[in-house]
């Protein structure tokens, strides 16, 4: 019998082919709203995923809207660097929106609600306000400005947009239900007074609308048929749909939520990342550590796998946290499938080949990438004179050492066989060059007569290479949810001191010094890196994606 596959879907495209079904659209439209408030981070790229994935998958539209309703913290930094994320991820919207295009539609939406009765100005401070709200197990109590008469509430309201009061001193809320067990349905500020100016709109405005407000009523405007969220937002959608249906929008969109991303050892709050950015903790937004999308670029890791990435996780309602191993083996797969190879000597000590010509320098041909034959070969090249890693040489070896030492001859990738002769030591008893010999008859890494070495190193020649800076990477915190463990807002105590080492005078090829930012490569028995932003060809700095293991769980 022939077997029957059925199409997997997750819950969300459930959700929307039962809408089309039942004719309630016609069509599909999502949108991806960030606030531009920071940079994007790994969990910004599941929603992005997610936004733009389920608009292709139903032949719809995504677009992108910049949920700008707070200029005291937005900036237009932050709105370029959004773009370039997304569009570096592999996606690209429709159109771009602001929520502040639609701040005249919210304005006369709030108009509507002071007119029907729903939504008061009101005089209470914050505190106040808190103390009105009631808890989880008591109910609220009315503001004292609760039953202010529509007339009231209109010219108070007008008065407020003028700049007539203070920052705090009046905001408008919605009138709704003081004794709802869901407390953002206890009369939520909608409109506050902020003297600030806009990064777009300028002056115009000296009131704002809070985002529970401005986020339906935008997705309204803008004809989004789907507004897909992360979880926190769950409690929000009676509000969410109370708005629509009390400004009276026709096709309202529906709210679907879904479980965030969180990944251990990385901070994803925005607020936190800033925390770290501003006390110098990091060198910026896009320190490799970081979890923030261009963090991981500058690393190195491909948009591929971090789509992929996502992919695996799927989509669901239970909160999780993802192991951060599992978003490094993704990237070790599509670098070990994708990266060129090359070596480099990060530690290196120099090599005299004694039996070997001193003006000869031989071309070798190496294959680009094992994986991709298509993509050939290119020549690197052999000499006299070489640099071999310092821990690739030990003159006591321990059981099981299988690399060069006085007792065991080795391989050179590509190369020969050589056996150790002699060492040249400081005055403290440190290596600083080996002597060694070597077996004409192996060229390319095999003898004639089938004798076998169990070490093969690699290296790089003398005459072949330059200085580089390499950037060892590991995880920022030592401890699985540093949120967690925050004490009044210091993360120092669970850095990891070994998230970073930098290496000066590595042995790199000449002909990856000048490679182009975010070039990727395998470095043999290394692990997989890149070309950094800052490399040049007389300066090359190449960053430390992933080892070629999970080396972080040995450690633990």
């Amino acid at each position: 019998m022939e077997e029957v596959i059925k199409e997997q879907g997750n819950f969300i495209e459930e959700f929307i082919k039962e809408d089309l079904k039942e004719g309630v659209y016609n069509k599909v439209q999502t949108r991806f709203p960030p606030e531009p408030n920071g940079y994007l981070h790994i969990g910004h790229a599941k929603a992005i995923c997610i936004d733009f994935g389920i608009a292709d998958k139903f032949s719809g539209k995504c677009n992108l809207r910049l949920d700008d309703t707070n200029p005291t913290k937005e900036d237009v930094e932050y709105v370029d660097s959004i773009m370039e994320d997304i569009k570096w991820l592999g996606f690209d919207w429709d159109n771009v929106y602001y929520a502040s295009d639609y701040f005249d539609f919210i304005y006369e939406c709030a108009i509507k609600l002071i007119k029907k009765g729903k939504a008061f100005v009101c005089d209470l401070t914050a505190d106040q306000m808190r103390e009105y709200r009631g808890t989880l197990t008591e109910p609220g109590k009315n503001s004292p400005y609760r039953d202010r008469s529509v007339e009231e509430n209109l010219d108070l309201f007008e008065r407020m947009t003028k700049g007539e009061f203070e920052n705090g001193s009046k905001v408008l809320r919605a009138k709704i239900d003081m004794s709802s067990p869901n407390l953002n349905m206890r009369d939520p500020v909608i409109y506050r007074i902020m003297k600030v100016p806009h990064h777009r709109a300028g002056d115009k405005w000296v009131v704002y609308p809070m985002y529970d407000m401005a986020h339906p009523l935008s997705d309204a405007k803008e004809g989004v048929t789907h507004s897909l969220c992360s979880l926190e937002f769950e409690n929000h959608r009676p509000l969410y749909n109370w708005f629509l249906e009390e400004c009276e929008i026709p096709t309202p969109p529906r709210q679907i939520e879904f479980a965030r991303m969180n990944v251990n050892y990385t901070l994803t709050s925005k607020r936190r990342c800033l925390k770290l950015v501003n006390d110098g903790l990091v060198s910026g937004w896009d320190d490799p550590r970081m979890a923030t999308i261009c963090g991981m670029r500058r690393r190195g890791y491909p948009a591929e796998a971090i789509r992929d990435f996502c992919e695996k996780i799927g989509v669901s309602k239970a909160f999780s946290v993802i192991d951060m191993a599992l978003l490094e083996s993704c990237v070790r797969d599509n670098l070990n499938a994708n990266a060129d190879r090359a070596m480099a000597v990060l530690r290196p000590v120099e090599v005299v080949i004694d039996n070997y010509p001193d003006n000869l320098v031989e071309e070798i041909e190496v294959e680009i990438n094992p994986n991709k034959p298509e993509d050939g070969t290119r020549k690197t090249y052999f000499s006299k004179r070489i640099y071999i890693e310092a821990d690739d040489f030990c003159e006591e070896p321990p059981k099981g050492y299988f690399r060069l030492c006085p007792e065991r001859e080795v391989r050179l990738k590509g190369a020969y066989f050589v056996k150790y002769a002699s060492c040249e030591k400081d005055e403290n008893g440190v290596v600083t060059k080996i002597h060694c010999i070597y077996d004409p008859e192996t060229k390319g890494g095999n003898a004639p007569d089938g004798r076998k070495v169990k070490g093969t190193i690699h290296w790089v020649s003398k005459e072949n290479c330059c200085d580089a800076t390499v950037n060892l990477y590991d995880r920022l915190f030592l401890v699985e949810n540093p949120s967690d463990e925050e004490e009044n807002g210091e993360f120092s105590t669970n850095l990891n001191p070994e998230s970073l080492t930098v290496l000066k005078g590595c042995k790199i090829e000449k002909d990856i010094a000048a490679s182009l930012p975010e070039k990727k490569y395998q470095f043999m028995r290394q692990g997989y890196f890149c070309a950094d932003k800052d490399s040049t060809a007389d300066n090359p700095i190449f960053n430390r994606t992933v080892a070629l293991k999970d080396s972080f769980a040995k450690k633990k």
